[in-house]
């Protein structure tokens, strides 16, 4: 579904009639185009875990369980725990595929002004903006299900058993926002902490280095639960 805002990307800088606005297009399509492929092989390495699409499956399969099999704790059994390195690999991707430093390449004002927004002004230029920051919400709220366990929290069966359902619910909602805006302030701190990739750097990071390695980790994924089961 992300690859879809590669059309009103191109579109909208090809129709601006402006070079600034085409070449940051291009760059912007290249970029969520390579990275997705990484993402996908990322998201490839929770599923054969899982053992489903079902986003809501994932979250429930970690609730609970021994982690790495030695110690049980109720609400704590997060993928990032297996998987590591697939989540670096999502986390850079999520990056890139948001536009955010340092890979914001598609609009870096050293160079292409603002990029595929140059021409645009008022509500155009605030739904582009606006796009990007929702994108940078679900990303991480994708992050958070995936890897970090979604609405569990440490002690959700406890809370269910002796405070109810309900204040389980409420705290299942507060766990889950909580992790996403530190994510989003995560991506705002390395916004103003690292310096811009230049274009031919970051097609290197996302072709020669990241989908290696997603591939790398989605071998050993497969030949650990073959050997061991899930």
């Amino acid at each position: 579904m992300a690859s879809i805002g590669v059309y009103g990307i191109m579109i909208g800088g090809w129709a601006s009639n402006n070079k600034y606005s085409l070449l940051g297009a291009i760059r912007a399509s290249s970029q969520m185009i390579s990275y997705e492929l990484a993402m996908g092989l990322a998201l490839l390495s929770i599923i054969m875990m899982t053992g489903s699409l079902d986003l809501k499956v994932i979250t429930e399969t970690q609730t609970s369980g021994k982690i790495w099999g030695l110690f049980e704790i109720d609400g704590l059994n997060w993928n990032i725990l297996y998987q590591p390195l697939a989540f670096l690999i999502f986390f850079v991707s999520a990056l890139a595929e948001t536009n955010r430093h340092p890979f914001d390449l598609p609009e870096c004002e050293s160079e292409l002004v603002t990029g595929y927004s140059t021409e645009y002004s008022s509500m155009k230029l605030g739904l582009y903006m606006f796009g990007e920051y929702v994108n940078m919400f679900i990303s991480n709220a994708f992050i958070v299900v995936l890897f970090f366990g979604g609405y569990n929290y440490p002690g959700i069966e406890w809370v269910t058993q002796n405070w109810g359902e309900n204040a389980a619910g409420i705290l299942s909602i507060v766990a889950f926002l909580t992790k996403t805006i530190v994510g989003i302030l995560i991506f705002m701190w390395i916004r103003w902490t690292l310096p811009r990739f230049r274009y031919d750097q970051l097609m290197h990071l996302g072709w020669k280095t990241l989908i290696p390695l997603a591939l790398v980790n989605l071998m050993i994924t497969g030949a650990v639960i073959l050997a061991f089961g899930n």
